[in-house]
């Protein structure tokens, strides 16, 4: 009688290896562990004691064993400790690149809202009709000879003016970003870690404008009491502090790096869960962490202002619901002429990337 034989689930059987299966999940770990080696291999013990992710043919010891021989970790940094080496960091980074792009879904509508004249960098499969002014590189040959074979024959042909398409392209602008991570002790209060998915976002976007975007600029500065920035190398290891949000610090770090960016094309992109609570008046902190303080929000709005003026847009991704704060982002952003989003953890890559990749690309005629 024929029907269906279900058999057990092999991971194995879709082509990975058990050293492959388990580094995923070990460069999964190591985003949470903030890149550290040891507690992310405690997980892995844990969970393999609790989910038998190893057997008898192939176990934690075998996998730490591949991991030194493949150049993912190093002991040899005379201190006895094991350390993720710049591999490991880079496959932490295409994981993230994966992960997020991975849950975008395709759509038949484009963004492409500007429509201006001149030469692209991308052939796109549209064409059009010859125009007086376009160059021979922008021939299509192939439609062009098979339109002259349909108007004139095969015997007598030649090829016209009215036989000529066009490949049409995408011109893609030059960017220098600044991403801003807020890691105030706010990032991992109320049992919600929202430090973890605003990392991996900025690795994902490192690593894409790194290998689709080479010629953009990606600076990362982070902000609690004060703001610094830090190199895309040192994303895995980021972890919050016990500190107040100094948005103003950290914008004026953004601008002030933009500034030295010789490229026409600036923005900012910034990722918080809450308003501004700090700033640095001289040598002094002032704080306040209890509703939104007049005085913060001032030198917040003046700032948004000075941007403006730079034609420097900023987009808020705004990780947090509450009305106030979003009361706070709306004025803002309206001071810049930016953008915001509220978005949930699960949500924040998409909305990023939809907004990165919409400003990359403009349809040319």
């Amino acid at each position: 009688m024929p029907g269906y034989n279900f058999s057990k689930y092999d991971p194995n059987i879709q082509g990975k290896s058990p050293f492959e299966t388990l580094l995923n999940l070990f460069l999964q770990l190591l985003t949470y562990t903030n890149g550290d080696f040891n507690e992310a291999m405690q997980w892995m013990n844990e969970l393999d004691k609790e989910y038998k992710l190893t057997n008898d043919e192939y176990g934690i010891g075998d996998f730490i064993e591949d991991l030194k021989s493949k150049g993912y970790i190093d002991d040899n940094n005379g201190l006895g400790e094991i350390k993720i080496t710049p591999k490991t960091e880079q496959g932490i980074r295409k994981k993230s690149l994966e992960e997020i792009f991975g849950k975008l879904k395709k759509t038949k509508q484009g963004n492409h809202q500007t429509y201006k004249p001149g030469k692209g960098d991308e052939i796109n499969p549209e064409t059009r009709p010859f125009q007086f002014g376009d160059t021979m590189e922008q021939i299509d040959f192939t439609n062009s000879i098979r339109n002259a074979q349909i108007n004139h024959g095969i015997d007598s042909f030649h090829i016209q003016e009215d036989d000529l398409e066009i490949s049409e392209t995408d011109i893609k602008s030059q960017t220098s970003t600044v991403l801003m991570i807020d890691i105030s002790h706010s990032m991992i209060l109320y049992g919600e870690d929202r430090i973890t998915p605003a990392k991996k976002v900025a690795m994902a976007l490192s690593e894409l404008i790194k290998t689709k975007y080479p010629k953009d600029t990606l600076d990362i500065v982070v902000f609690g009491n004060d703001a610094w920035p830090i190199e895309i190398k040192d994303l895995p290891y980021l972890q919050v502090g016990p500190y107040h949000t100094n948005t103003v610090a950290g914008l004026e770090l953004a601008m002030d790096i933009l500034r030295r960016r010789r490229n026409p094309n600036k923005q900012i992109f910034m990722i918080t869960d809450g308003k501004p609570t700090c700033l640095k008046i001289g040598k002094r902190y002032y704080k306040n962490s209890w509703g939104v303080d007049r005085k913060i929000l001032n030198r917040c709005m003046n700032l948004a202002t000075q941007c403006k003026k730079l034609k420097i847009p900023i987009t808020t991704f705004m990780i947090a619901s509450d009305p106030y704060l979003q009361r706070f982002v709306q004025e803002f952003t309206e001071t810049n002429s930016g953008k915001a989003f509220f978005a949930s953890l699960d949500k924040l890559g998409a909305f990023i990337f939809r907004d990165f990749e919409s400003g990359k690309r403009k349809t040319v005629y």
